[in-house]
């Protein structure tokens, strides 16, 4: 169209030149060419005219976008070592819990929204913990500052938490052009609307650590894969929706994997692994330790009463 709009233009500045010629046989022949150019152009323009669709190989060329933050550099900022600890960390049940974001290395992330919205999410899932005292939701600006284990330590203490949750992500987005697109003709000209694959994959990770000796007590990964069509215009919205929904299925997946690593956790701690477990003062083991006591000093009292009924007979 835009073609058909520029012969169109030049056909008029070369008529109008024509005609302003003083010459008879220059008009004549401006006459003729018109006639032939106006059936032209009139042919082009009924043919142009509407909006057609054309299909046409593309060259499928891949985008790869990744956005990341990672653990290890966070709390070890410089390559240094972790320093050996053999000593199980101490644990005053119930904990009040700190969990956040591990900062962006590559990439600009989930938003700050919803990031609080996904932990929000984890929190809501273990706030019923009878171990659990509260959750709180910690931004990331004040890991950005405060890195390596003593930002870690300081951090917790500043929130009043006994244990921090940090979470951590890899996500890799994919755009790559489908074999074929659509050819719009419009009145300005053409317009080439290519098709697009999208896939994106990202896998969340989080590890929780014992504030004071900075200890790993668990760690729960989450992964996802999502894919999605979607046209050249649209594509750029499309991966942002894939990119939170990437997040939010793993988030998904991460909480029930981190269901399965506290019953690990309890486990281990029961053989005496990972942590040392007290119960603060007016607080009881809760659940199911509970039961067992209660139904164990039933028992005694029974066998007591038992044997006082005995001691009367006998005396009698």
């Amino acid at each position: 169209m835009s073609t058909y709009l520029s012969t169109f233009s030049i056909f008029v500045a070369l008529y109008s030149t024509a005609w302003s010629s003083d010459s008879p046989h220059i008009r004549h022949k401006a006459t003729d060419v018109t006639k032939l150019i106006v059936v032209a152009l009139s042919v082009a323009g009924l043919l142009l005219g509407g909006c057609e669709t054309f299909w046409f190989a593309g060259n499928n060329e891949k985008i790869r976008q990744g956005q990341s933050s990672s653990l290890v550099e966070y709390l070890y900022p410089h390559g240094e070592p972790p320093v050996p600890d053999n000593a199980l960390p101490h644990l005053d049940l119930p904990i009040r819990v700190g969990i956040a974001f591990v900062p962006t290395r590559i990439g600009s992330g989930p938003s700050a929204k919803e990031k609080h919205e996904l932990l929000d999410r984890v929190a809501v899932s273990f706030a019923d913990r009878p171990f659990v005292e509260n959750i709180e939701v910690i931004p990331d600006v004040y890991l950005r500052s405060r890195r390596g284990t003593l930002g870690l330590r300081q951090i917790a203490h500043l929130h009043n938490v006994d244990v921090m949750a940090l979470v951590s992500y890899d996500q890799l987005s994919i755009s790559a052009e489908r074999d074929s697109a659509i050819l719009y003709w419009t009145v300005v000209g053409a317009l080439f609307i290519k098709g697009n694959s999208n896939e994106v994959h990202t896998m969340i990770d989080t590890a929780v650590f014992d504030a004071n000796s900075s200890k790993l007590l668990m760690r729960a990964p989450g992964v996802s894969k999502q894919s999605r069509n979607s046209n050249l215009i649209d594509n750029a919205q499309t991966l942002r929706q894939l990119n939170f929904e990437g997040f939010s299925r793993s988030t998904d997946d991460m909480i029930v994997n981190l269901d399965d690593a506290l019953e690990n956790f309890r486990t281990e701690v029961q053989e005496g692994q990972r942590a040392e477990v007290t119960w603060k003062a007016g607080h009881g083991g809760g659940g199911q330790t509970d039961l067992a006591l209660l139904a164990l000093l039933t028992l005694l009292l029974s066998a007591k009463l038992l044997r006082r009924c005995d001691v009367v007979a006998v005396t009698i």
